[in-house]
């Protein structure tokens, strides 16, 4: 599936993945591959993409909202940043 993470200051990950944790305001939840279409708040916390199999990236997030659509996941935050 096709995740991009963008913020105010423009897109900061773009690029296909296996699936995404993501801090939901009621708690954490996942989306992987063909998820049913879904919008939701989030609220600052850490997202980890699982980019492959054994290959993971974590960003930390301020609080926005995902949309999931046609294998499409689009987040949109207020910041972000690489975890190292």
């Amino acid at each position: 599936m096709n995740l991009e993470i963008l913020t105010p200051l423009g897109k900061a990950y773009s690029g296909e993945v296996v699936g995404i944790q993501l801090p939901g305001t009621t708690g954490s939840f996942e989306v992987l591959d063909h998820h049913a279409p879904l919008v939701s708040a989030l609220k600052a916390g850490r997202l980890k993409i699982i980019v492959e199999k054994n290959r993971n990236e974590s960003y930390d997030i301020q609080g926005g909202f995902v949309e999931v659509l046609n294998n499409n996941v689009t987040v949109l935050v207020e910041g972000s940043k690489p975890v190292e």
